[in-house]
């Protein structure tokens, strides 16, 4: 993982993280100084942040939010102090209202960003200047220094690019922590089909069958806020297997690139899952990137070691197949 570590300091009243990145100066300048690159890591898992202003100049402000899967937002502007491209920027950071001015009675914090060359690429400082050790304290309360760790520990993928980071490694699942999953897959074709494939009942019916042997018998969805949907299968003649299904409640859309769902076994009284679906395209493919919360651990492990993973996988090179003949 690139972040090697962060380190609050009381005495010195400072945050200090430091990541490693195999890739050049340039490359790691640009990702945090383009908006659009910006928003592929900036924010935690299940919190993605939207840039709404950028303005990369002394004097002027980047403002952006991160929202979470049942749609709260929480929100960030930058002014920027002094930029040394591709080398150091500063920014006065400040948390922000929906109109993105700061808000008032929240600490105010003056940041730095140095990037200098290594053997084996660029390593970031990240230090965080606070007034008072009490403004330490409630920042690192919030959860920044677990939130600030996952947030930059998703730049390899970005920096990579999404073939190299992606392709040809089937469906990859990754413990995020005692309740989170993260599933990753490419899919070569644009995002568009792609979340037409995941909202279109005719569609999905050709594809989310899981191991082969097996039909899809319900599918129904409306997926608009609130909404509900339900899934069903069955195996065919002379496959084992029970019939099963999920139906569950849409919590947010941001068509094509995100949708949250709630996601609970008809007919048991297991508690539902949250299923937080990303897509992001880059030169034709579309890396899909579903964030699972379970209610415990003891949960997420007894659904991985169904062979989840696996029956994911033939489902999404069926959708592969699928859209390679459209």
């Amino acid at each position: 993982m690139p972040v090697t570590a962060v380190t609050p300091d009381p005495e010195a009243l400072t945050m200090t993280l430091v990541a490693d990145f195999a890739a050049p100066i340039e490359r790691v300048w640009h990702a945090f100084t383009d908006a659009r690159q910006l928003e592929l890591f900036w924010g935690p898992p299940g919190w993605p942040a939207t840039f709404t202003d950028f303005d990369l100049a002394v004097g002027g402000h980047a403002r952006y939010h991160m929202t979470s899967p049942r749609g709260e937002k929480s929100g960030g502007t930058w002014e920027f102090l002094a930029i040394d491209a591709p080398r150091r920027f500063e920014v006065l950071d400040a948390f922000a209202g929906e109109d993105g001015a700061p808000l008032e009675g929240m600490p105010v914090m003056r940041v730095t960003f140095d990037f200098d060359a290594t053997d084996t690429g660029t390593r970031l400082t990240n230090v965080t200047h606070f007034t008072s050790a009490d403004a330490l304290q409630q920042i690192v309360s919030f959860g920044a220094v677990e939130g600030s760790t996952m947030a930059l520990n998703q730049l390899d993928r970005v920096l990579q690019g999404l073939r190299a980071y992606a392709q040809g490694k089937g469906t990859q699942t990754e413990l995020i922590d005692d309740t989170h999953v993260r599933i990753t897959r490419l899919i070569d074709g644009p995002r568009e089909l792609v979340w037409r494939a995941h909202h279109d009942p005719d569609l999905m019916r050709r594809w989310l069958l899981g191991p082969d042997g097996w039909r899809m018998t319900v599918c129904e969805i409306d997926p608009t806020v609130g909404g509900r949907y339900r899934y069903a299968w069955a195996p065919d003649e002379g496959v084992e297997g029970e019939a099963f299904g999920f139906d569950g409640e849409t919590l947010l859309i941001e068509e094509p690139r995100r949708s949250v769902t709630t996601e609970h076994m008809t007919g048991t009284e297991f508690p539902p899952t949250l299923n937080d679906l990303n897509l992001q395209e880059e030169a034709g493919a579309t890396l899909i990137t579903l964030l699972i919360e379970y209610p415990d651990k003891e949960t997420r492990d007894i659904v991985l070691a169904t062979g989840m993973t696996d029956g994911m996988e033939t489902s999404y090179a069926r959708l592969e197949g699928m859209l390679a003949n459209a």
